[in-house]
């Protein structure tokens, strides 16, 4: 830490993005507690921004502000520019900056330049990460107590986690891809880097596939021998990083029987096989989680398990905490439970490929057992093989789609493939209205509870400031229409 104060101290830093989910406000204190000079700059205005500049009441004396437009001149006479994660790396400013000799940093950088843990696990992937990053923390508490969540997340926002963390402390880092984009210019380089899947996402900032992967390798680009790399082996981009030639020793996870020239951990015939170091050893039975988590939250489990004994975790222990694994919030999420219906939230389903995994676990009793609430905004993704899953899955009366930019050309694949009828609503109460009828009238009709479910496919903006605030809404709504409290019964 003493490290960094010598380097902010008496710098002028420019942050150039305050935020409303409550990072901004945690790298600002931090920055200043580091010795910086610091100014705050936001397309928002001061008012939309009103949550975060509470967050900073106690020191906005020692900050300049300037809010509602940014200012060529503060990326000019700024010494560094400290860019929040929904500010792309082709933003015209940061290309001033850069043309003026700069440094450019973000809170991943800032924070692993900072954070004295020995034990780093860095997580990124288009589906699958939150819940592999909460469930390696898990385990790895199993290892220390103390061992933490940190990144992409209001709760734990990286810089604000850093007076936790001690040499000793097991630290998890949740690493998208708006994170990782600065990561080649640093010295990030986690003991452990795990890339769960890479799947078609946003192409709207990263403009193609490959850029998106690439900049997903981020996570493995500095490590070195005796560091991890561990890959979904069934993913197709999984052959794209291994032609990057990581530098570290290269794991996989797999939900069948690996190659045996591969290492890892996989699921055959209802075991779970660790192999490493030429040895192999079978360190818990499937079938009792595959029940109660799903088939898709098997890749999730094995991906947490290897990184979790990788870091020092005795293989044996894996089963006993499995055991008392907790649901992720807004994955898949049971919020309410009644004598028809079960209502789940996963409004973290921001792309098509999410809602294609949720409709394969609930889909699996019939098209008639799960009501479904899908769409939101555009991100230039491509929805044709979602309107499959959709008709393989659903009845059209089934599906209730929330109006939106991503939702137009969703019923325009369901149009050519001859769904049906689509009914529309244009608030998340009204859509969460009629699916509870909808799920009365079939419970009725088939004497077994409904699914509820809630599973975007796409972004949130326009109708939410966030996935978050949408699952905070729906949450509502469920208590609202219900007249009960959300997982309560759950």
């Amino acid at each position: 830490m003493e490290q960094i104060k010598g380097k902010l101290g008496g710098k002028k830093v420019l942050l150039m993005g305050l935020g409303i989910l409550g990072g901004g406000a945690a790298s600002a204190r931090w920055l200043l507690e580091q010795g910086a000079i610091l100014t705050i700059t936001d397309m928002k205005t001061a008012e939309a921004l009103g949550p975060s500049l509470a967050k900073l009441e106690d020191i906005k004396s020692q900050i300049r502000f300037v809010l509602g437009e940014h200012k060529e001149s503060d990326f000019i006479e700024n010494d560094i520019i400290v860019v929040n994660p929904d500010v792309p790396s082709t933003s015209p400013f940061i290309k001033i900056a850069r043309e003026h000799g700069k440094r450019i940093e973000n809170e991943l950088s800032l924070f692993y330049a900072a954070c004295p843990s020995r034990t780093t696990v860095a997580v990124t992937g288009t589906r699958g990460k939150t819940t592999t990053v909460n469930w390696t923390a898990h385990f790895l508490k199993g290892l220390r107590p103390d061992a933490l969540i940190t990144g992409n997340s209001p709760e734990n926002p990286l810089l604000g986690s850093l007076e936790r963390i001690s040499p000793e402390t097991p630290v998890v880092i949740e690493a998208p891809s708006f994170l990782l984009e600065l990561a080649a210019e640093s010295d990030f380089a986690p003991h452990v880097a795990v890339i769960t899947n890479v799947y078609q996402d946003h192409l709207n900032r990263h403009g193609t596939m490959e850029n998106y992967a690439a900049i997903k390798g981020n996570v493995f680009r500095k490590q070195k021998a005796g560091d991890f790399a561990i890959f979904n082996y069934a993913n197709e981009w999984t052959k794209y990083f291994i032609a990057q030639n990581p530098q570290s020793k290269i794991l996989f996870f797999y939900t069948k029987q690996l190659p045996q020239n591969k290492e890892g951990i996989y699921a055959d015939g209802g075991n779970i096989v660790l192999r490493l170091h030429g040895k192999e050893e079978t360190i818990m039975k499937s079938e009792e989680f595959v029940s109660q988590w799903g088939e898709h939250n098997l890749e999730n489990l094995l991906g947490a398990s290897l990184a979790a004994i990788v870091s020092g975790l005795d293989h044996w222990e894996i089963e006993t905490l499995a055991r008392t694994l907790s649901q992720v919030r807004y994955r898949q999420e049971k919020i309410f439970e009644n004598d028809f219906v079960r209502i789940y939230n996963d409004t973290a389903a921001t792309s098509p490929d999410a809602t294609i995994a949720a409709l394969a676990r609930f889909g699996k009793d019939g098209p008639g057992t799960t009501v479904l609430i899908a769409g939101g905004t555009d991100r230039d993704l491509d929805f044709k093989e979602w309107a499959v899953a959709v008709k393989a899955n659903l009845r059209a009366e089934n599906l209730i789609l929330l109006g939106g930019t991503a939702t137009e050309k969703m019923k325009k694949e369901l149009s050519q493939i001859g769904f049906g009828q689509i009914n529309e609503k244009e608030t998340l109460e009204e859509c969460l209205h009629a699916t509870l009828l909808r799920a009365d009238a079939l419970s009725k009709d088939s004497g077994t509870k409904i699914a509820i479910l809630f599973s975007p496919g796409a972004k949130s903006f326009g109708k939410f400031k966030n996935e978050f605030d949408r699952g905070q809404q729906f949450e509502a709504a469920t208590e609202k229409l219900t007249g009960g409290k959300v997982r309560e019964d759950a």
